[in-house]
């Protein structure tokens, strides 16, 4: 399963619960690792042989690309959220929220 966004606040949480729950599932966790992502969210899972964490761009198609070769169920948590954010710096939502998205599919 590849996991988007993970290193954030509901994506660790989620990155979290499939590892606890699904026992069989194994996470590629890809995270850009801007303001929201934060990699002590998942300091408990980091060493599990059933976790990797990539950092990296879901606007990056080619690495995009290597890792959808590797899974066959995505979850995407990467986007900018942050209403302040986006009024100074709307380029990054867009880039996140829609080219990253597009790339994704």
């Amino acid at each position: 399963m590849l996991i988007t966004g993970g290193a954030g606040f509901i994506g660790s949480h989620f990155v979290r619960y499939v590892l606890n729950t699904y026992r069989d599932y194994c996470v590629i966790n890809l995270d850009k690792l801007t303001y929201a992502g934060n990699l002590d969210n998942l300091l408990d899972v980091a060493d599990s042989p059933r976790y990797e964490f990539v950092r990296g761009d879901i606007c990056d198609a080619g690495l995009v690309n290597d890792l959808m070769q590797r899974v066959d169920l995505v979850v995407n948590f990467a986007a900018e959220s942050h209403v302040d954010r986006s009024i100074m710096g709307a380029e990054e939502f867009m880039k996140s929220n829609a080219l990253g998205v597009y790339t994704l599919l």
